[in-house]
């Protein structure tokens, strides 16, 4: 009784919290995501307290949730919301998984055809080999999971927020330890380091650019030059040449559209697509590129931006550049990518080419079901 909450294990704070709610005799509950930090056991002893409470008529719950499987044990009725707006309603005992899935996917879409170049020549880039890799408090979040990327390929991942892509491409970017596994770029071990990095030629799009790509208080042309700073004609010996990051600054701004004030305003006081703007000039203009990691890239942009976005990822695709895309929206997976995955709960639990993708297959797999 007297320990610290802080202490507790996430299921056991969860189950506080619902405690606190029953103790101060509320009528209603409002739950959302209620067991995204916590192990299926632990997930199941919630949702049971719960429901027991429900059965005898104590409480009445809204639970927000993407798991089907949850979904289908312990809820009476079930309301899919589809991009923020109404896709049906059901009593879970008269609706199978498949009819869950339909309105939560929509109506089937094929692959929106975009030009391709093949290439003859394929070879590996990126290897992940039994990778696993924690939570911020210390759950496991990547489970063992085995993936190639090949030049001139894009491979989607598809999923629902928190099933572990967070974590996965913040290993790849040298933000997060994997605890066992290996990753390999171009056939020797890959730690993410800048030695690493810049000898591989890996360049990245993480989500929420600001936060994870820029210097927020650094103006625009010192976050162009983050990657080339130390190497001329940007410096000479350990001196920096100012003219030259400033002369290759106001170029990629011409070529890449960033709206500026000028190349010495800070990046965090442009707009959301002008930051990711300054990202993709830094992470697309070099020269050389092997293998480009991409992660939510045009989440919150305009559409014209959004397919400015895409024709990059494209070109870097056709020019042999092996690219991860990780997203939450399947239209863009479907657009861009050569190969889909879905990841779920941490674990890779479906893959095709995308020619033949199997719609319902992928939303079930989504659902983790």
């Amino acid at each position: 009784v007297e320990a610290l909450v802080g202490q507790l294990a996430a299921g056991e704070k969860q189950k506080l919290e619902i405690l606190k709610q029953l103790y101060l005799e509320s009528k209603i509950l409002i739950l959302d995501e209620p067991t995204s930090v916590l192990t299926p056991g632990e997930a199941d002893e919630v949702l049971g307290l719960i429901r027991e409470q429900v059965t005898d008529g104590k409480l009445s719950v809204l639970i927000i949730s993407h798991k089907f499987r949850e979904v289908t044990s312990f809820c009476d009725e079930i309301t899919v919301l589809r991009k923020g707006t109404y896709a049906g309603t059901g009593i879970v005992k008269d609706l199978t998984v498949a009819q869950m899935a339909e309105m939560m996917m929509g109506e089937k879409r094929e692959p929106q055809k975009v030009e391709k170049t093949p290439h003859p020549e394929v070879v590996p880039v990126l290897e992940l080999k039994d990778l696993h890799a924690n939570k911020d408090n210390g759950l496991e979040a990547v489970h063992g999971v085995n993936l190639t990327v090949h030049s001139g390929e894009i491979v989607g991942i598809a999923g629902i927020s928190g099933n572990g892509q967070r974590e996965l491409v913040e290993v790849l970017a040298g933000q997060r330890s994997l605890t066992s596994g290996q990753v390999m770029v171009n056939g020797t071990p890959y730690f993410a380091t800048r030695k690493e990095i810049d000898t591989n030629h890996v360049f990245v799009l993480p989500e929420e650019p600001l936060k994870n790509a820029c210097v927020a208080h650094m103006s625009v042309a010192e976050n162009l030059a983050l990657r080339t700073f130390d190497k001329p004609p940007q410096a000479k010996g350990v001196m920096l040449v100012f003219k030259a990051i400033r002369e290759m600054a106001a170029s990629l701004i011409g070529t890449f559209k960033i709206k500026t004030p000028s190349p010495e305003t800070p990046v965090g006081n442009l707009s959301g697509g002008n930051v990711q703007r300054t990202v993709l000039a830094r992470e697309l203009s070099s020269e050389r590129i092997n293998l480009l990691i991409a992660a939510n890239p045009c989440f919150g942009l305009d559409f014209a931006m959004v397919d400015y976005i895409h024709s990059q990822i494209l070109s870097a695709r056709n020019r042999g550049v092996a690219v991860l895309l990780v997203s939450e929206d399947l239209d863009e997976l479907l657009k861009l990518s050569d190969r889909i995955l879905v990841i779920s709960g941490g674990k890779f639990a479906y893959e095709s080419p995308i020619e033949t993708a199997d719609f319902a297959a992928i939303g079930h797999a989504m659902a983790g079901h």
